[in-house]
């Protein structure tokens, strides 16, 4: 399928365009059209787009603040009921702090983990903050992604924010809008206009 942004020749089950992202139509670029004229070229461009910096930036800090009320909720119970038991067979104040506080990092963790993960996998193809935004995750053709590749782009996460957060801020200054993870799992966060 000819893309009528570029006219670069995608799959045939591609949705965007692998040379410019623009959303692939359902029909093949006609014969004699050039690429990037007519009402189509006009419409699919419009109509999604690499999400940029700021709105993935407000997708974080919305997708943050619910997965800390998760966190939290889940959390709190396991503290009290496991510094209960704790306390019941004389571990020191001392030691079910530091348990706690292992507890409490493995937990933030496992929940980040699967909260990302499983979102960016669904149907939705988003997390709920990306879902509030029109934002969604897709392959480099405009697929939706697997719980794998999804995978990778979260861990790949820690490397973006390892590296003094360069990774992430590589998101405003690509062609694609990529940050370092996007580009490790091969990923697009595309906003439907």
């Amino acid at each position: 399928m000819y893309c009528t942004q570029c006219g670069h020749n995608n799959d045939h089950s591609a949705r965007f365009c692998s040379g410019c992202g623009a959303s692939l139509g359902t029909q093949p670029l006609p014969a004699g059209m050039a690429a990037g004229t007519g009402a189509a070229a006009t419409s699919v461009s419009a109509s999604v787009r690499d999400a940029g910096f700021w709105y993935r930036l407000l997708a974080f800090v919305i997708d943050i603040i619910i997965l800390t009320l998760i966190t939290v909720v889940v959390a709190v119970p396991l503290g009290f009921a496991l510094g209960a038991s704790m306390a019941a067979s004389g571990a020191t104040e001392q030691e079910i702090t530091l348990v706690a506080g292992d507890v409490g990092n493995l937990l933030s963790l496992l929940l980040g983990w699967l909260y990302y993960t499983v979102f960016e996998s669904s149907k939705w193809q988003s997390t709920p903050g990306k879902r509030m935004l029109g934002l969604r995750v897709t392959d480099m053709d405009g697929n939706r992604i697997g719980f794998g590749r999804a995978n990778g782009r979260y861990w790949s996460k820690i490397l973006s924010a390892l590296l003094l957060f360069i990774g992430y801020l590589m998101i405003a200054f690509t062609r694609r809008k990529q940050g370092l993870h996007d580009m490790i799992a091969s990923t697009l966060v595309v906003r439907q206009s």
